[in-house]
């Protein structure tokens, strides 16, 4: 194997045992995600699959369809474990769509601030300083709560809560990036700013916003969760995991605690794993945290 920068990165990243089982894990969530609707016994979005009288059955119960429900049911009758992978499906969807999104609004401006400076430059990074300052459920709560539920008004939510946090980011690399001589040579050709901006600044200030977009598509499953649990997210007929938490909170003290704790199980633990992988890049990717 030839020895690159891609597959040294790849060596080192092995090197880290729990990081490599993370990331495998994440793969093989993912994957099964892909293909929910190849390994589901039940599709959570059909009402002619969901019988009410399979409510909120314990795990191990054989359903009316003759499958074994291994998690048990909610309390609309659907098949807990194929709810949870529909569910980490649209978690995905929802995490990488708003991540992606809030990654390029967040680059182009904080490159743009950086590469024409003065009072645009203060205006722009006063006003992502301002939204930084406040938490990001709390933006993206009024925003969703003003939106409506669904799934376009949530993932605007997600991205006006996540741009500022690439927009500083972008900021900070670009800025190191201005000064240097390669970019003074390319604006003396002349090369048309925006050309400056998006094939030299841009590209060379990639490494740490990969890293903040590893964390944001964590933050953005664990925020459409959190939307989704308290009724301003996704309506009640999507199973996404906020929605199948809240749907079994009220019956946790009552016994039927698989309807929720499952769901949260499989949130923390997928979040965790990506957090995981987003550290150990973050480490690799930043020189002075390499050991």
């Amino acid at each position: 194997m030839r020895d690159t920068p891609l597959s040294r990165f790849l060596n080192e990243f092995r090197r880290n045992k729990v990081a490599t089982g993370a990331a495998v894990f994440v793969f093989v969530i993912v994957f099964i995600a892909l293909i929910a609707p190849l390994v589901t016994p039940q599709d959570p979005y059909d009402l002619a699959h969901l019988v009410l009288r399979d409510a909120r059955r314990p795990p191990g119960y054989v359903g009316t369809g003759g499958y074994t429900h291994w998690l048990g049911t909610d309390s609309q009758g659907r098949d807990l474990l194929s709810a949870i992978i529909y569910g980490l499906r649209i978690s995905l969807q929802m995490g990488i769509i708003a991540s992606g999104t809030a990654f390029v609004i967040g680059a182009v401006v904080g490159c743009a601030a950086a590469y024409i400076g003065g009072r645009f430059e203060s205006l722009v990074m006063r006003i992502v300083d301002l939204q930084l300052s406040f938490p990001a459920i709390l933006l993206a709560f009024v925003i969703a709560a003003i939106l409506g539920q669904g799934r376009y008004q949530l993932i605007l939510a997600l991205i006006f809560a996540q741009y500022a946090y690439f927009a500083r980011t972008a900021h900070g690399a670009a800025a190191a990036e201005r000064q240097k001589d390669y970019v003074e040579a390319a604006l003396s050709i002349p090369l048309s700013p925006w050309r400056v901006v998006l094939r030299h600044i841009l590209p060379n200030s990639l490494p740490p916003l990969i890293v903040v977009a590893t964390v944001q598509i964590a933050s953005a499953i664990s925020l459409e969760a959190t939307l989704s649990f308290l009724g301003v997210g996704l309506p009640p007929t999507e199973p996404s995991l906020g929605m199948l938490i809240a749907n079994g909170f009220q019956y946790l003290l009552s016994g039927r605690y698989w309807i929720s704790i499952y769901p949260g199980l499989a949130l923390i633990i997928f979040i965790v794993s990506l957090n995981l992988v987003g550290d150990q890049i973050r480490d690799q990717l930043n020189p002075r945290l390499r050991r």
